[in-house]
């Protein structure tokens, strides 16, 4: 029998713990991002690499050298970027990309991706594109053998794991496993004792609820959580039961969770309805905190409470108002590298 992650002394760390790097994927899938939408999704991406790579190393995939080039130029006299040319199919790297895990060294977990549940068919050759990134690091590499996407998890690093029921019990994941069954692959791949599920995610959601647009750790026991006052929005409810799971939770020794509410954002529609925004959807680099903003008065809250969050951090927020027509943002094109 092989021998998983967790037996071997692997965990996967808290998103606050030193990085080594962070991986991207640059933004050109048309369909993700139509031609008029690009230009401000990319000064997105310039101003979340320019904010990450002062403080650790920022690895962009791009499909050419072309592509390298022209990018390249855009970062101008950005930090510490290195380009790695790998073809991908989109930007979803916190989803495709391989979650790394650490204990004596670092070693990387590749999950199964199946473009969240099998909605996008030209989405699936990112499958192979984070098996071939897993292959150029040269670290080991642990491969389960189940289809799950990084931003349906969340750790404080010390053995407590959020996820969704939505998400991970979803039958167009892995009809063949229990929650019983998730549970113990948590277990033995990510190095945790404690699973917190919550419900469901927020509306517009095309991954099936995922966890980093609904409640995130902070802190070992501290959790931000997504709250919607309006009672006539579809997000009141799901997000109140989310809340109500939360204050009765606990981490792995038994201790309270510490539950920090974060207003919603205002509405934001596409074409096709109503898109996923969620101050939630940040990520925490060596340096700074990138938070998504959506133009409203809840950018204030959002900044204001990851600021008490992580006062030793830079906290800078993102307009992401384009970023989320590709349904995700921040979060969701991230990958963190920790440190060895």
């Amino acid at each position: 029998m092989k021998e998983t992650p967790s037996e071997l002394g692997y965990r996967m760390p808290a998103e606050w713990e030193k990085h080594d790097a962070t991986w991207l994927s640059w933004p050109k899938d048309p369909d993700t991002f139509p031609p008029e939408t690009l230009p401000k999704v990319e000064a997105a991406y310039a101003k979340m690499v320019a904010a990450l790579s002062r403080e650790e190393e920022v690895r962009i995939l791009v499909d050419d050298d072309r592509t390298k080039a022209r990018v390249a130029s855009m970062l101008g006299r950005a930090g510490r970027v290195r380009f790695i040319v790998l073809k991908t199919a989109d930007v979803w790297t916190r989803d495709y990309a391989p979650t790394c895990v650490r204990g004596r060294d670092v070693a990387l977990v590749k999950w199964r991706f199946n473009a969240w549940g099998g909605k996008y068919d030209d989405l699936l050759p990112d499958d192979d594109a984070g098996a071939k990134l897993a292959e150029l690091t040269g670290l080991r590499t642990f491969t389960p053998g189940v289809v799950l996407e990084g931003g349906s998890i969340d750790v404080n690093g010390t053995g407590s794991v959020l996820t969704t029921e939505q998400c991970l019990l979803n039958p167009n994941r892995n009809p063949s496993l229990s929650r019983a069954d998730i549970e113990a692959v948590l277990r033995e791949n990510l190095g945790v004792t404690n699973v917190v599920w919550l419900r469901e995610g927020i509306e517009g959601d095309d991954t099936d609820g995922h966890v980093d647009d609904v409640a995130r750790f902070v802190g070992e026991r501290t959790v931000l959580a997504a709250s919607e006052p309006d009672r006539g929005d579809p997000n009141h409810r799901p997000l109140e039961e989310d809340m109500a799971l939360l204050r009765g939770a606990a981490d792995e020794r038994g201790r309270d969770l510490e539950v920090v509410g974060v207003p919603m954002p205002p509405r934001v529609d596409g074409p096709d309805g109503r898109l996923p925004a969620s101050h939630l959807n940040f990520y925490i680099g060596n340096g700074s905190v990138v938070v998504p903003t959506f133009g409203g008065d809840t950018d204030r809250v959002a900044l204001r409470a990851l600021e008490r969050a992580f006062p030793r951090r830079d906290v800078v927020g993102i307009d992401c108002r384009a970023l989320v027509y590709g349904l995700g943002t921040l979060h969701c094109v991230t990958q963190q590298v920790p440190a060895p």
